[in-house]
């Protein structure tokens, strides 16, 4: 017979597990790194990979440039499609915002200083060197 996923309150799924069936991380040993380094934060709290996953939790998970922060919607300790691993979690209002800010501010490279457009020639290092010895 086949096994049939249960997606009670009392299935026990480890941290770990959990954020590469959401599709967090490509590995689940990539997610345990990512668990085990402080990355990632349950309910506020840093966590060990071990820690069982309720419904409802606040997880706090770094996502390229940003951190995501959801809650924990469904249990699942298999990996499945994108649009069914988007059905486990549901991102904060506010951490959309947040993410949707960072994005504009880097699309206004407002991050990064701007790149000079060629080396300074003799006369403005001697005019560089001057101005900051005043």
């Amino acid at each position: 017979m086949a096994k049939q996923q249960n997606n009670d309150v009392t299935q026990n799924i480890r941290l770990d597990k959990w954020l590469w069936a959401a599709r967090f991380c490509k590995t689940r040993a990539i997610a345990r790194e990512m668990v085990q380094s402080g990355k990632v934060h349950y309910n506020g709290q840093r966590a060990k990979p071990s820690k069982n996953v309720e419904l409802g939790a606040m997880i706090k998970v770094p996502s390229g440039w940003d951190i995501r922060e959801i809650r924990v919607l469904g249990l699942s300790d298999k990996r499945v499609g994108a649009a069914i691993a988007q059905t486990l979690y549901e991102e904060t209002q506010e951490s959309v915002s947040k993410r949707e800010e960072n994005q504009a501010a880097r699309k206004l490279n407002a991050f990064h200083s701007p790149k000079p457009a060629h080396r300074p020639d003799k006369k403005q290092r001697r005019q560089i060197i001057k101005f900051k010895q005043q």
